[in-house]
Formats: structure tokens, C-alpha cells, sequence
């Protein structure tokens, strides 16, 4: 076999698997979408989610301390804005500049 017909196969094979591995999560996901218990995680993850990230976030937050002020804050307006407006973009970027605002010019050292 000559060296463009190494080159061919080689970008035929590289073709081939990357179009499957792109194709098998369709597959495999296709039976999923009718089931009962993804039905339920997709209502329910989202939430959870967002819990274990805020305890995450806030686990070593110490409350007693001027400067946990910032956190608080953003995290009221966060929460606060998506009640209000229901706009994820929206809530992030508002707590976001919040807790940016208060923490560089309020609560800077």
C-alpha cells in the first residue's frame, strides 16, 4: 500500500470513530427519554444542585465576621431576583456585582 492510501485509511478510520462517538450518545440516551426515573431527576437535580453548590460555597463562611456581609448580600440579591424576575442570567450577573461591588470598595482592606 502506497503512502497515500495509508493516509486515506488512516483518515477514514479517523472519520468513522470520531462520527460514532459522536453518534453513541444518541443511542444510548434514546431509551432514557421515556423513563420514569429521568423524568424525575430532570425536576429535581436542578434545585439540588444549586443547594450543595451554596453550602459548598459558603461551608467555611465565617458569619460572625464583618465580611461575610459580601456573600450574604449577593447570595440574598441572587435569590431575590430569580423569585422576582425568574431570569438565571439575570440573578447571576446581579448577585455576582453585588458581592463584586461590596467586597472590592465596601469590605476592602
Amino acid at each position: 500500500m502506497s503512502d497515500t492510501g495509508y493516509a486515506v485509511a488512516a483518515i477514514l478510520v479517523t472519520a468513522a470513530v470520531t462520527w460514532a462517538l459522536r453518534a453513541l450518545p444518541f443511542v444510548v440516551l434514546a431509551p432514557l427519554r421515556a423513563s420514569a426515573t429521568v423524568r424525575f431527576l430532570s425536576t429535581r437535580m436542578p434545585g439540588g444542585v444549586m443547594v450543595i453548590l451554596v453550602v459548598y460555597c459558603l461551608r467555611d463562611l465565617p458569619v460572625a465576621e464583618v465580611r461575610a456581609t459580601a456573600p450574604a448580600a449577593a447570595l440574598s440579591v441572587t435569590a431575590g431576583l430569580h423569585l422576582w424576575r425568574r431570569n438565571a442570567l439575570l440573578s447571576i450577573l446581579g448577585g455576582t456585582a453585588v458581592h463584586i461591588i461590596l467586597s472590592s470598595a465596601v469590605f476592602a482592606h
